[in-house]
């Protein structure tokens, strides 16, 4: 849990993390991000209140009962949630935030740290409208918040949430959602679980409708206490000289079914409000920080197997875990509508269980320095592909991905200072083609995670010492659509977080700070003429500039 806040990695930014505990003088009210809302339809919503006002100041669960919006009856345009925190002035760790309904994840994300004179606030949307059956009926709803309040740590944290159901407005269609979501959760309330290493596994046995057509599974794999830097790991052999964490740089999900493997799950890099200096992230968290999108992993040539009447098991693990990665997943599937039962099977899958990371180090000590150099690098190249026989033909999806990840880390480390460079790439490739009859739609969707950092840490006359952090991330996602080899779709997202900041520290109290500075611009359009972009800058925890629009023009 992130309440343990435990840093496993190296010394000197476990000793940055240990000891930022201080006032963010004027650092502004709100947690500020250039992520877009979501679009809403034109139709006047029905808002269904989850829960407000909720105190979270421990680690017990809150209970809410969510009842189904009476005046907007299914089908829905559109889904949306919504959530507002805050948190007092104090000290206080970022933590974790999960919102459940039915057991299903609706929500997952971490929070923004306060300080001793600063309560920030923050808000969060997420679309869920491909779950809408989820929504259909009474019942319980749970959020975990867990907060450490005591004489230390006082900061206590506030929220509420809303969904928003949006109907269809007359002579439109209703959207195509999943027709079942089931939750893979701690417990039937909800819950994570943790997976403490690569034998741990978050498993769930189900007996499905015997008319499946499609299936897909979200995933979210949080990485926490030993693990939440596990970007920054190295092989546990050298983990000691090199004042890191073990378990290598290199984690993944993999996602079975029956134990067959059916999937694989990067892992986005996410660093929290806290991470490694919490001035970075003041008044701009990092990408995501506040609000995780899952990661959707396709599950369509199972169909056929899956629609057997039988049991079967969905599985998640986590390559490497270290200790470890709160998990969930939540598994959507689509039926066709006009059978009651369809045959099919899986006809291929190269999928192997495991990855093969190619690790290479060399470290050297001469006369008291240490340079190291620790590579490690994983290419996944697979094909699953099956059939189902539905109530309008023969259905046949394939599923063909590339995974190349690479972690590229350099260490210079002496008895007073500490440096390491990071330079990590995920890079996904992702075609589903899909035929019926005649008729061929293809989906192509490529991901592309890039990660810098760069700490040092150096001393300085009179005792002081400074501490740089530069980090550079980004989130980009492109997809395009065609049916029968013209375009039909196509959309690119892009979200870059670019931020520095140098501590002047002595012994362990921090006396100053050097030109911070922070960047967050996002962009996203579609071929429907949908366009948004907002870039927005920082410097000493001031909002210097808000650009809207860029790259936009006549949209």
């Amino acid at each position: 849990m992130k309440s343990s806040r435990a840093r496993s990695w190296a010394t000197g930014l476990v000793a940055v993390a240990d000891i930022l505990f201080i006032a963010f003088a004027n650092a502004g009210q709100y947690a500020i991000t250039a992520d877009p809302p979501v679009p809403r339809p034109g139709t006047k919503p029905c808002t269904v209140q989850l829960f407000e006002n909720f105190r979270f100041d421990n680690f017990a669960p809150r209970f809410f009962n969510y009842l189904p919006p009476l005046d907007c009856p299914r089908p829905w345009a559109k889904v949306v949630f919504e959530a507002d925190f805050y948190v007092t002035m104090g000290r206080q760790f970022d933590r974790t935030a999960n919102i459940w309904i039915g057991g299903t994840n609706i929500y997952f994300g971490t929070t923004q740290e306060p300080s001793a004179t600063v309560s920030p606030s923050w808000h969060v949307e997420r679309d869920l409208t491909d779950y809408s059956p989820l929504f259909a009926e009474l019942q319980k709803g749970r959020v975990d918040l867990g907060n450490l309040v005591d004489s230390t740590y006082t900061g206590v944290i506030y929220g509420s949430s809303n969904l928003q159901f949006y109907p269809v407005a007359p002579g439109q269609a209703p959207p195509t959602t999943a027709d079942l979501v089931l939750p893979l959760s701690g417990n039937p309330t909800g819950g994570t679980t943790a997976l403490e290493t690569t034998d741990s596994v978050l498993e769930r046995s189900f007996i499905l409708p015997t008319n499946i057509e499609r299936a897909y599974l979200d995933l979210v794999a949080q990485s926490q206490a030993s693990d939440e830097f596990w970007m920054l790991c190295v092989p546990s052999e050298l983990a000691s000289q090199l004042r890191s964490c073990g378990g290598t740089g290199f984690r993944e999900a993999e996602i079975a079914i029956d134990a067959v493997p059916a999937g694989v799950a990067p892992i986005y890099p996410w660093i929290y409000t806290g991470g490694i200096d919490p001035y970075l992230w003041r008044p701009i968290p990092g990408i995501q920080t506040l609000n995780f999108l899952p990661y959707r992993v396709d599950l369509t040539p199972f169909a056929g197997v899956l629609s057997n009447g039988r049991a079967h098991s969905v599985s998640i693990r986590v390559y490497n875990a270290n200790h470890n990665f709160a998990t969930t997943g939540s598994l959507l599937v689509y039926l066709d509508s006009g059978s009651t039962e369809v045959t099919g099977e899986v006809t291929r899958n190269t999928l192997e269980a495991r990855p093969t990371p190619d690790i290479q180090t060399d470290v050297s000590t001469v006369e008291g320095v240490t340079t190291a150099t620790v590579n490690i690098y994983s290419s996944r190249r697979f094909e699953i592909a099956g059939f189902v026989n539905t109530s309008h033909g023969i259905v046949d999806t394939r599923v063909e991905q590339s995974i190349d990840f690479s972690s590229e880390q350099q260490f210079n480390i002496t008895s007073t200072s500490f440096a390491q460079d990071l330079t990590q790439r995920t890079n996904i490739s992702s075609l589903t083609t899909t035929r019926s009859g005649d008729a061929e739609v293809a989906d192509h969707r490529q991901f592309e995670w890039p990660l810098t950092l760069s700490f040092s840490a150096s001393p300085r006359p009179d005792g002081y010492t400074g501490r740089t952090t530069i980090i550079r991330q980004l989130y980009s996602d492109q997809e395009t659509v065609t049916q029968d080899g013209s375009p039909f779709f196509s959309r690119e997202v892009s979200s870059v977080m670019n931020t520095r900041d140098t501590l002047v520290v002595q012994g362990s109290t921090i006396v100053g700070r050097e030109n911070q500075a922070s960047a967050h611009q996002y962009f996203g359009r579609d071929s429907g003429g949908a366009c948004y972009s907002r870039t927005i800058t920082s410097e000493m925890g001031l909002v210097t500039g808000i650009v809207d629009g860029e790259g936009c023009t006549g949209r």
